[in-house]
């Protein structure tokens, strides 16, 4: 994580309750962490995000996931690593366009009921951070952790 200077948290759908503890968790371990952080999102999330963090004390930058996509694509913005969330074949989406349009290190942040059927699927280079975690966020807090330690 040394390397990692700007980092890019990409959230899909937020049907599983963990992801949004989990993106308010890590965003601001990495920003006490001298980190300058983006969180790209659906509509319906970055909706949950700000009524969530409303004061921004969490979260400073937030994009739609879509434009913050063409904005890689075009060069106008770049990260150093990317932590994907995923808990279905969307988030999966997600995180494989990531890794062909970008060079960001990427980490799979990989959770739900089938988490660890959709690892498997992750046909991508990607650190994977896996737990089966879907309404208790503390399995996948630890393993994230473990890697941002």
């Amino acid at each position: 994580m040394d390397e990692c200077n700007t980092c890019l948290l990409i959230m899909g759908c937020p049907e599983v309750p963990v992801q949004m503890s989990v993106v308010l968790y890590l965003s601001n371990k990495l920003n006490k962490s001298g980190r300058d952080v983006t969180v790209a999102g659906t509509d319906a999330a970055l909706k949950l995000l700000k009524v969530a963090d409303i004061e921004g004390h969490y979260v400073e930058k937030t994009m739609d996931v879509d434009q913050c996509i063409a904005d890689i694509v075009e060069k106008k913005i770049n990260f150093d690593c990317c932590f994907a969330f995923m808990h279905s074949d969307a988030g999966l989406t997600y995180a494989a366009t990531m890794s062909a349009i970008s060079s960001a290190k990427l980490y799979a942040v990989i959770f739900g009921k089938n988490a660890e059927s959709l690892s498997d699927s992750v046909d991508f280079p990607a650190e994977k951070i896996v737990a089966k975690a879907v309404h208790n966020p503390v399995p996948l807090k630890s393993k994230i952790d473990r890697v941002i330690a």
